[in-house]
């Protein structure tokens, strides 16, 4: 058997983004060091009820980068277009 092949297992502080802090063993960093986290289960917007794409401006990124893929407009769906429209005058 192979001498030296796993990596050191020691005992880190990891700091959360609210100030706690709590004692792991792991291969990062050397005994002692303090893991500092900018993203945490207690502020990820996976985990805090998503992320809101018209905060980020990622849709309206989106809808400009892709808005020539729009389907092509024919006899038919123009003359749907319009008949929803006037329904629309109507009301």
């Amino acid at each position: 058997m192979k001498q030296n092949t796993h990596p050191n297992y020691h005992k880190i502080t990891v700091v959360m983004t609210d100030g706690t802090k709590y004692e792991t063993r792991s291969t990062w960093g050397k005994e002692g060091d303090v893991l500092q986290l900018d993203v945490d289960p207690k502020t990820h917007p996976a985990w805090v009820g998503g992320v809101n794409l018209r905060k980020t401006g990622q849709l309206e990124k989106f809808e400009n980068r892709f808005k020539s893929f729009g389907a092509k407009k024919t006899e038919a769906t123009a003359a749907v277009e319009t008949k929803t429209d006037k329904k629309e005058d109507t009301k």
